[in-house]
């Protein structure tokens, strides 16, 4: 079961990588539960969304890769307990040097973001 759902949640978080780099709203919506929480802060500046509010962002902002950047995004660790999961991710892109923290989910047999925390780091 360990390793279906390490399986199941690495290919979660690499559409969310695939969906954030491309701008690809589809695929990175997909990953998130609909009520998600969305906090963090960039530069010190207090950052709170919700999913429509942060789809939208994805949307309207030139992409990573639309900016030719290389796709350097990876997973630092995750944890899973029965049918919860937390990932810690790094996230560089557009200049910046994020952490995310994503809590997940297994609803209806299938793993969604329920809950993102992220940081920039200098």
């Amino acid at each position: 079961m360990y390793k279906e759902n390490i399986k199941e949640i690495e290919s979660l978080v690499t559409n969310y990588f695939e969906g954030i780099f491309s701008g690809n709203v589809v695929k990175l919506e997909a990953c998130f539960h609909r009520d998600v929480n969305i906090y963090g802060d960039i530069q010190g500046a207090d950052y709170s969304k919700s999913l429509n509010e942060y789809i939208e962002g994805v949307k309207n902002r030139q992409s990573p890769k639309d900016l030719n950047e290389s796709l350097k995004m990876k997973i630092i660790g995750i944890d899973i307990m029965g049918k919860i999961a937390m990932a810690k991710l790094h996230v560089p892109m557009l200049g910046y040097n994020y952490y995310d923290y994503l809590s997940l989910t297994k609803i209806d047999n299938n793993w969604k973001i329920v809950n993102k925390i992220f940081t920039h780091i200098e």
